[in-house]
């Protein structure tokens, strides 16, 4: 069973994404800032990450620049979630280490395609324990 880590703030949102995730046979793990997320990613490493890019006062983009430069964590998918749909913004989510961008509201069918293109190389491997 993959494991998601949702980073969102508002808790509404998070509460949608985790139940959303967890109805559609994913782990879930969530942190509501960025010492939350990167204390849940040293103690249990996700399969990918659902990244909020405002983090109330905090950039969430800096959580991926932070997955990218740890070694063990840099081929963690990060997909991040947000209002701030502009082309030239989703350019430079991207350049910041997300590999992909779903806006808000959420479409949960793009959300689908998403994690199922970014978690298909997990189908070959062993399941964890």
């Amino acid at each position: 069973m993959p494991r998601i880590l949702v980073v969102e703030d508002n808790i509404i949102n998070r509460e949608l994404l985790c139940d959303w995730l967890e109805a559609h046979g994913y782990a879930v793990l969530s942190a509501e800032d960025l010492g939350g997320a990167q204390r849940l990613l040293h103690g249990e490493q996700p399969d990918a990450v659902l990244l909020d890019v405002q983090l109330g006062s905090e950039d969430g983009l800096a959580l991926a620049a932070w997955i990218r430069q740890q070694p063990g964590f840099s081929g963690i998918p990060v997909i991040a979630v947000t209002a701030h749909a502009m082309v030239t913004e989703q350019q430079r989510f991207l350049q910041s280490g997300c590999n992909a961008c779903i806006s808000k509201p959420i479409d949960f069918k793009l959300l689908s395609r998403e994690l199922d293109k970014w978690l298909a190389p997990l189908q070959n491997l062993p399941s964890r324990v």
